[in-house]
């Protein structure tokens, strides 16, 4: 008895260890968990590059996310192609008359009533706090960066060796309960690979209506603006904040007028996706009720940011499954089970005999 009492706290001491330096590491392990998310997505598209033939040759994994890749990058070439010549030229055009219109801004200063309370001498500090602002901005852009390529490198991993590493990983389950979980995780790779359409039907959703509503706002680059809105919607909360306040700038240069109609747009299209076509969307791809993805969404923005709204609904896919599996089919078994047990016989007294 004492030696079982001693495993039993020697186990919740070794549990208690491992949740704490999980912690201590969760951003690594949050980059794991997010690249092997994308590899299992980004696996329909590859397979699909694997099934072409060209007589008896047929691409190789490495060969297909090199297509991918290359594909992915001959379009923001073409994009910026197309997108950067224009604005270029304007910028040129701003800048050569950027002092005519700095003095005019001055001397509106000037006149303002609060601008004879304006003192030179604060420049230098708020030169110094800009710098500081500015270091620190580079310092986070660094960061994504190598974040960036972190991830790039462990999805290409996955993607190249994620068949061993799975096995690897069923290895670890016992014998007796290995087919059932390796089912369950192949279903639900399945149903988490057409997330990735989903959220493209989000995409293209919001460049198509924001490329009609800036062109007949009449705003510049409106056809840039649509392309940069819909790639930014894949990531939530930063991409659709990082896309108001592009356009914004952009409206603003043409008026206020202009600016009124693109805030009013997006906010009009933000209720609209947020409150129909995600939870639509998403139930007809990854087969998700609407408040289990509004909740997903929550609940991945709360724990981890940005990174756990852009995987939360293929995470909720995962879960549900999970939970299909082991939770809801073992109560109906139970109950199924529960019914068909045989009852005890009732032994009824007999009738008395009568003479």
């Amino acid at each position: 008895m004492a030696s079982e009492h001693r495993s039993t706290i020697l186990f919740a001491v070794l549990v208690g260890i491992a949740l704490y330096a999980a912690y201590l590491v969760r951003d690594v392990l949050l980059l794991v968990y997010v690249s092997a998310l994308f590899a299992v997505v980004l696996s329909p598209i590859l397979q699909a590059i694997q099934r072409l033939r060209v007589r008896s040759w047929q691409p190789s994994p490495g060969f297909a996310i090199i297509v991918l890749l290359m594909a992915g990058a001959g379009l923001l070439a073409l994009f910026f192609g197309l997108a950067v010549p224009p604005i270029y030229r304007d910028i040129r055009e701003l800048a050569q008359d950027w002092p005519r219109q700095l003095a005019a801004a001055a001397e509106k200063l000037r006149h303002l009533p609060l601008g004879v309370e304006f003192d030179p001498a604060s420049l230098q500090q708020y030169a110094d706090e800009a710098i500081g602002g500015a270091f620190g901005v580079f310092k986070r852009v660094a960061g994504g960066v190598f974040w960036l390529f972190s991830w790039l490198i462990l999805t290409v991993y996955f993607i190249l060796d994620g068949e061993r590493t799975f096995r690897w990983a069923m290895s670890m389950v016992p014998h007796e309960h290995r087919p059932r979980l390796e089912a369950t995780l192949l279903r639900a790779r399945q149903r988490m690979s057409l997330w990735l359409i989903g959220q493209g039907m989000l995409m293209l959703a919001l460049g198509v209506l924001s490329a009609i509503a800036l062109g007949l706002l009449g705003v510049r680059y409106f056809y840039a603006l649509a392309v940069l809105g819909g790639l930014a919607n894949l990531v939530p909360i930063i991409g659709p904040v990082a896309t108001v306040v592009v356009a914004g700038v952009v409206a603003l240069i043409d008026g206020w007028g202009k600016l009124v109609g693109v805030l009013a747009f997006y906010l009009a299209y933000q209720q609209l996706e947020n409150a129909f076509l995600t939870p639509r969307i998403m139930r007809h791809t990854v087969n998700l009720p609407p408040l289990a993805v509004i909740t997903a969404l929550t609940v991945g923005g709360a724990l981890a940011g940005v990174l756990g709204a852009l995987v939360a609904v293929p995470s909720a896919a995962l879960a549900a499954v999970l939970i299909d599996e082991y939770l809801v089919r073992k109560e109906a078994v139970l109950v199924t089970a529960a019914v068909a047990e045989p009852q005890p016989a009732v032994a009824h007294p007999s009738p008395p005999a009568t003479s």
